[in-house]
């Protein structure tokens, strides 16, 4: 994908590992397919050291109680949650993620949308009711979450900043598996753009990007440029397997402590049962958002990663999210989100990551997301609308 991704697309929940797909009908044929694939789901925070808080206040159409419903729907005004949506917001993410609609009816509803320009409450409601048709998909599957973190560099390595961030090597060739983590980690860290803290550049890769900074202050974008071809291995269970982590506490939050107080040898023992690699360019920060595997930049909390051979970018679908796994979750998740992204774990027809936004606060809760998942596409009427 192609991502200053800061990482965009997720980049799922580290729940890392515990990303595992539900099993999936077969892909739709002629379905798009990423121009670089992102390597994981992703969720991590700045400092390793305070344990985590819950966030302050729950997203405006959480609820409490289990959502799921085998109805089959007709309209969005009966998916469940729907009254709680904040439609303005779903509607501004539809009308930037729309454009890039292939079949007519799909490009004249976006046209109407557009049209619209910034509406208000009811407006946004009425257009997107009578818009779109709802299709329910199979399911229940997975819900996971990622977000655009921020991390301390250097320019020069020392102290606890000995991770080299790499460059893609020369003899990397796009397609073809290359050497695993433990070889590449230990070659001579030629060119290395910064160093960071081991952990820092783990979470980072499974980001797929992020923001660097630097202690004069100054901010660079690590942007992601290839990877390994290898397969991406969760390491939250076998940390739980090995009794390192409880079983209901594998949060990016939980793992990243662990890695931060056993850093070295041990720290290093678990990263290295995922062989993926992720090497980076870097580019001066321009403060906006994470742009996603659909080369648009990501409206935090309307937009996911999806499998791309199930799912067209610029699609519109509503998420159903509830029974966590994870303490301290929000109990549900429901909302109108934009197909703009992808990742290596997310695989499967009802499987996505939802992006969550920039900073600690939009880590600290992604790294809780872990939901059974129903999904519903909303398929454009055009003129019909």
């Amino acid at each position: 994908m192609k991502r200053y991704r800061s990482a965009a697309s997720g980049l799922a929940a580290l729940i890392l590992a515990a990303c595992a797909s539900t099993p999936a009908p077969k892909p739709v044929a002629n379905a798009p397919v990423s121009a670089a694939d992102r390597s994981a789901p992703r969720i991590t925070r700045m400092d390793p050291r305070p344990a985590a808080v819950p966030p302050a206040a729950a997203p405006r159409n959480a609820i409490a109680a289990p959502s799921f419903s085998p109805a089959v729907y007709g309209r969005p005004g009966d998916l469940p949650g729907w009254e709680r949506e904040d439609h303005v917001a779903a509607l501004t993410a539809y009308q930037e993620g729309c454009a890039l609609a292939r079949e007519i009816e799909a490009q004249e509803t976006c046209n109407a949308a557009r049209l619209l320009g910034r509406a208000d409450e009811p407006t946004a409601r009425r257009f997107l009711e009578t818009a779109f048709r709802v299709e329910p998909l199979g399911g229940p599957g997975l819900l996971t979450a990622y977000f655009s973190p921020q991390y301390e560099a250097r320019e020069t390595p020392g102290g606890e900043f000995i991770a080299a961030v790499r460059p893609a090597p020369a003899d990397l060739k796009p397609g073809q598996t290359y050497a695993d983590r433990t070889t590449i980690e230990d070659r001579p860290p030629n060119g290395a753009l910064a160093w960071m803290r081991a952990e820092d550049l783990f979470f980072l890769q499974i980001q797929g990007s992020g923001t660097l900074v630097y202690p004069d202050g100054h901010k660079m974008k690590a942007v992601f440029a290839a990877h390994n071809s290898r397969t991406f291995v969760g390491i939250a269970n076998p940390m739980r397997d090995r009794g390192l982590l409880p079983a209901n506490n594998t949060s990016g939050d939980a793992i990243r402590h662990w890695l931060a107080d056993n850093r070295g040898p041990r720290a290093a023992e678990i990263m290295r049962l995922n062989p993926r690699y992720v090497f980076f360019r870097l580019e001066a920060d321009d403060g906006v958002e994470p742009i996603g595997a659909a080369a648009l930049p990501l409206p935090a909390g309307h937009a996911i990663a999806v499998d791309p051979g199930y799912h067209a970018y610029g699609e519109a679908i509503w998420i159903d999210a509830s029974a966590p796994t994870l303490s301290g979750a929000f109990p549900v998740y429901q909302r109108m989100v934009m197909a703009l992204d992808t990742g290596g774990a997310i695989k499967g027809e009802v499987r996505a990551d939802l992006y969550l936004g920039r900073g600690d606060d939009a880590g600290r809760e992604a790294g809780r997301v872990r939901h059974d998942l129903r999904m519903y596409r909303l398929v454009p009427l055009g003129r019909r609308g």
